[in-house]
């Protein structure tokens, strides 16, 4: 029987944080991990990379799932108007890393990192107050995918 990609694929954001401690200009991978989901749901495939690919979603699920409270998320979290904030303060966030680091392609490996760790931990500490992917209901990316996945929905009954 062929394994999920889902059940290895934690491997990635192992090796990113290694990585980038080792030297922080390997930071500039993360960019893979905000591309891939939007270079998929672009491409038609919707929110693919959540369900069988996400390395964060998997990390969440391999290791939090063992020390997880397994309580259910609280409704409000999974509001439109908390996936919307979460989408516009990130977006900002990084935005404002980019600018800031002005080019420099160090400070700019060094923005990303920095927002992958901090979006890691606020997952971590989800996953072990909640269900080990809680993570995944507000996640930016998801969330982005997701509308895009609506775009082309509604795109397509237009056409």
């Amino acid at each position: 029987m062929k394994k999920s990609i889902m059940a290895w694929s934690w491997i990635f954001m192992v090796l990113f944080f290694t990585l980038s401690i080792i030297d922080i200009r390997f930071g500039i991978l993360g960019l893979l991990c905000m591309g891939t989901p939007i270079y998929l749901a672009v491409g038609g495939g919707g929110k693919v990379h959540c369900a069988k690919y996400c390395p964060r979603g998997s990390m969440l699920g391999v290791f939090i799932d063992k020390i997880s409270f397994k309580r259910n998320l609280p409704s409000s979290f999974k509001t439109k108007t908390v996936k919307n904030i979460m989408l516009v303060w990130m977006i900002g966030m990084f935005t404002i890393s980019l600018i800031m680091a002005g080019g420099d392609f160090t400070k700019t490996a060094f923005a990303i990192v920095r927002m992958m760790t901090v979006s890691t931990v606020v997952g971590i500490m989800m996953g072990i107050l909640f269900q080990p992917r809680s993570w995944c209901v507000v996640c930016p990316m998801g969330y982005a995918t997701g509308l895009i996945q609506e775009s082309q929905k509604k795109h397509k009954k237009v056409a």
